[in-house]
């Protein structure tokens, strides 16, 4: 058993006969009243996020998790399949898991969750952020940067991005995972 103090993101925790993956948290100290801590947990088999309140020193259940390098071989519709890098095996996970299955290249290597009670996978974390190809995406038009103006781009694995206009096609951008947003372009 572990308490409100214990909260970070990624911690895996079991809630209304669920379990769910602390994806925000915020610890609240108001001048008057109790201390509390607002959560944003995600459920780890609808992918449906909710909002949640724990009173300070609540206890709450968390799962006991261990993590393991896989890396995405390819998509059957929203059947996602991995390999393990250390033993070969392999797995398969529903699209509603994964936290941005539109930003993943074919070889990428992520890091699965997986619960040691009953070794099933419960979520993918992503890298921090990839680095993808721009296959389309509009010219810039000259003279139309008085704003941070950006546009709409599609990157290979088929997500739209929206980048700055100096951005073309064939250009290799890093993307945020977390959010799915442009960070900054990549020279060959």
């Amino acid at each position: 058993m572990a308490s409100t103090s214990d909260i970070r993101n990624g911690l895996c925790i079991r809630y209304n006969h669920d379990i769910y993956k602390i994806i925000e948290f915020l610890h609240v100290k108001p001048g008057k009243g109790p201390a509390f801590v607002r959560t944003k947990l995600k459920s780890v088999t609808s992918g449906k996020v909710i909002d949640n309140t724990f009173s300070a020193g609540h206890k709450i259940e968390d799962v006991r998790v261990e993590t393991h390098k896989f890396q995405y071989l390819y998509n059957d519709g929203d059947t996602f399949h991995f390999m393990n890098t250390q033993d070969y095996t392999q797995i398969e996970l529903q699209k509603k898991v994964l936290d941005a299955p539109d930003l993943m290249k074919e070889g990428e290597v992520v890091t699965v969750l997986i619960n040691t009670e009953d070794n099933s996978p419960l979520s993918v974390e992503m890298p921090a952020s990839v680095i993808l190809e721009v296959t389309h995406t509009e010219p810039g038009v000259k003279g139309n940067t008085a704003t941070n103006a950006t546009k709409p781009a599609t990157v290979e694995t088929g997500a739209t991005v929206n980048v700055p206009l100096f951005i073309n096609e064939g250009d290799k951008i890093k993307i945020e995972t977390e959010k799915g947003t442009y960070k900054e372009r990549i020279k060959e």
